[in-house]
């Protein structure tokens, strides 16, 4: 099996005509034998892109995945390679009913009969992973049941050694080091491994239902937990219309305007308010709602992958964003560096310039015609040239925005995401920064203080010598990065004061220090009027 499955790979690339994609001259010798194939096959007349999807479908489900992951990595390969990836389908043959039923009974411990008022044997849909079963629960609840492929994680574990040995060869060639395909195989390895898993998918969607329980734009369907296991997930079956069944939406009087802006609404309500979101929002997984034309409701299912955002990425991306939509392209370069998401020693006015090279063009079109998704695309095609290193999370907020734009605008086309986005962007921001919220956090961590104090010395003689070996530009993060609690801002502003009178950092942190000074001079008054 191990020599038939190379063979086959190596086969399907003369095939295919993939050495016509590869410099075959700076792989190592004893994969040259591939390029015989420029001496014996006719050269291809179709383009590269298709023959390297061809390629995937060929090779089975779990290449198929890797496919259609790769074509959410837009900020590593042309967009021609992405946008023909995507369209990758699993168009896998169910695997047999009485196969299922087996499944469900190993899994939950009993009878079919026992655990279903009715069970249908032919399944709703089938992929590379699980199928899905309809079915009926014992109360008559109507339910769906998905349920993992028999021996999958056997097959899985033969491919993912397969792309990892590709991967590390592939790594070696310079040509092909910079799509970093080592890290991408991690990717995907970890997120095919967690979609094995139904009950984190269970998790995940009790999580969305809860963050949006008695909601006007999303419904996310019930989970089952009694019914549910690792292999098995059970929950509450959804009645709605395709997301991209257009036409049946405007038959029904859909406010088409509406359902778009909603989308949108929902993408960023679950980045910026519940720092969690849904990551796989293509068509498939996306419903409405249209009991009520008027006031359409999207319904989610399929939260095999989420995505989270912390705190500090939420504030630089939303304040990227508006120093976009500005154009202020300097803010936007110097937030990359305070975040940590390029060097501290990034030259500023460079990345600006470079950001600004890309971005012009882009902002020279109407804002109703820009799309918010390849806009950070370029953005962090721009990043990797000074050592940016794209987090997960950014990735699949960049994969999910794609979706969301892509969604919105099929469903209206004069879609202005930029208008849309903004003002709940600005509206965050200002609830997040306001002078009460700040107090209000600063006060809860008063119990803190006394607990801490004795440590305070230690921790400020290490912030003075901190700030004292760093360079200017990696001051202000060091700052930021200690300042998170009251503790830490109080020994910070002392750590900058010693540092600055000892002449051993920028003056401009001095800014920092006022502002810091003042924050606890409102708490302390806002403390002492509410005693009296």
């Amino acid at each position: 099996m191990y020599w038939l499955r190379i063979w086959r790979i190596g086969w399907l690339i003369l095939r295919f005509r993939l050495d016509t994609l590869i410099p075959w001259s700076s792989l190592p010798w004893y994969l040259r034998w591939l390029a015989v194939g420029a001496f014996f096959l006719p050269n291809p007349k179709t383009p590269g892109p298709v023959r390297l999807r061809l390629f995937f479908e060929a090779l089975g489900p779990v290449f198929i995945k890797f496919g259609q992951i790769l074509s959410t990595r837009r900020d590593l390969y042309p967009s021609e390679y992405a946008d023909e990836l995507a369209r990758l389908q699993d168009n896998v043959p169910p695997f047999p009913g009485d196969e299922a039923v087996k499944v469900v009974e190993s899994a939950l411990g009993d009878r079919i009969g026992n655990l279903f008022k009715e069970f249908d044997t032919t399944p709703l849909a089938s992929a590379s992973i699980a199928q899905v079963h309809p079915a009926t629960l014992i109360d008559g609840r109507a339910a769906v049941v998905k349920i993992i492929r028999p021996n999958i994680h056997k097959v899985i574990r033969k491919d993912l050694a397969w792309m990892n040995a590709l991967a590390r060869l592939l790594a070696g060639i310079p040509e092909a080091s910079r799509l970093r395909p080592v890290e991408v195989v991690q990717d995907f390895e970890q997120t095919i491994l967690d979609e094995l898993d139904l009950v984190r998918e269970a998790a995940n969607t009790t999580q969305l239902r809860d963050n949006f329980v008695d909601s006007d734009l999303l419904y996310v369907p019930e989970v089952y937990w009694d019914y549910s296991h690792r292999n098995v997930l059970v929950m509450e079956r959804i009645y709605g219309v395709s997301i991209d069944e257009t036409e049946t939406l405007k038959a029904a009087g859909t406010d088409m305007k509406k359902l778009a802006e909603r989308g949108v609404e929902i993408f960023f309500t679950q980045v910026f308010r519940d720092s969690f979101f849904h990551a796989d929002m293509h068509p498939g997984n996306v419903f409405v709602d249209i009991t009520d034309p008027s006031a359409p409701r999207y319904i989610g299912i399929d939260c095999g992958i989420v995505g989270t955002m912390a705190e500090e990425d939420q504030h630089y991306l939303a304040m990227n964003l508006l120093a976009f939509f500005n154009r202020n392209y300097h803010q936007v370069a110097r937030l990359h560096v305070e975040s940590g998401w390029v060097p501290a020693d990034t030259p500023i006015h460079q990345f600006e310039q470079a950001i600004r090279a890309v971005c012009e063009p882009i902002f020279a079109r109407p804002l109703k015609e820009i799309s918010f998704g390849l806009l950070l695309i370029r953005l962090f095609q721009v990043a990797r040239r000074f050592d940016m290193e794209v987090q997960p999370q950014l990735v699949l907020l960049q994969k999910t925005l794609l979706n969301i734009e892509g969604l919105g605008r099929q469903l209206y086309p004069d879609l202005d995401l930029w208008q849309t986005a903004k003002p709940y962007m600005e509206k965050w921001l200002k609830d997040r920064i306001g002078l009460k919220r700040t107090f209000s956090a600063l006060y809860e961590q008063l119990p803190f203080l006394l607990e801490q104090a004795p440590e305070w010395p230690y921790h400020i003689q290490q912030m003075v010598k901190q700030l004292g070996k760093a360079p200017p530009a990696a001051q202000v993060q060091i700052v930021q990065t200690n300042s998170r609690t009251l503790p830490g801002l109080i020994m910070t502003l002392s750590g900058v004061g010693l540092a600055v009178y000892a002449d051993q950092v920028s003056h401009d942190l001095l800014l920092y220090s006022g502002l810091g000074i003042a924050l606890v001079a409102g708490l302390i008054t806002l403390k002492r009027s509410g005693r009296q």
